[in-house]
């Protein structure tokens, strides 16, 4: 079911929302948050990379948390690709910042890093915008003499 509305002349804000595009939105935060950890988990454990160990570097992908990570990030991409399909990127990026939460909380659990309080408090007011900003509408449309794009299912009574 989607919601439209009037904002100007030119514009429409719908929300398009559905349970397959809030899982979507799901793989996104876990592709991103456990493939970012994944990776550094991997990183941590080749040690770090400099001048002298290049070929640590080309070969990190090769390492199995390294490579699980860049899956998992890939997952991310496409879901991420995918959604933008549908909705705003001013949508899209503020409502999968979940992940933001779920990666501290992994860095900390999984890779023994320390959170400071204002980190948490940071993570806090960036989960709370992203409350304020997902309660609004996910997709601008532009009204064309076609109507509105045709993967849009816009019941006839919305449309003014």
């Amino acid at each position: 079911m989607q919601e439209v509305e009037q904002s100007t002349p030119a514009h429409r804000h719908v929300h398009s929302m559905n349970f397959l595009r809030y899982l979507l939105l799901a793989f996104i935060v876990i592709g991103s948050t456990f493939g970012d950890v994944y990776v550094a988990k991997g990183m941590k454990q080749i040690g770090e990379i400099s001048i002298h160990r290049l070929r640590d570097l080309i070969l990190a992908p090769l390492h199995p948390y390294v490579a699980l990570g860049i899956a998992l990030l890939a997952l991310f991409y496409f879901s991420y690709l995918a959604s933008l399909s549908w909705a705003d990127l001013s949508y899209i990026m503020p409502s999968t910042t979940f992940g933001y939460v779920l990666t501290a909380l992994l860095a900390h659990f999984m890779l023994g890093e320390r959170v400071p309080l204002t980190r948490w408090i940071g993570i806090a007011m960036i989960s709370l915008g992203v409350g304020l900003i997902t309660g609004g509408h996910s997709l601008t449309v532009v009204p064309t003499p076609e109507g509105v794009s045709p993967h849009l299912e816009i019941k006839p009574e919305a449309r003014s």
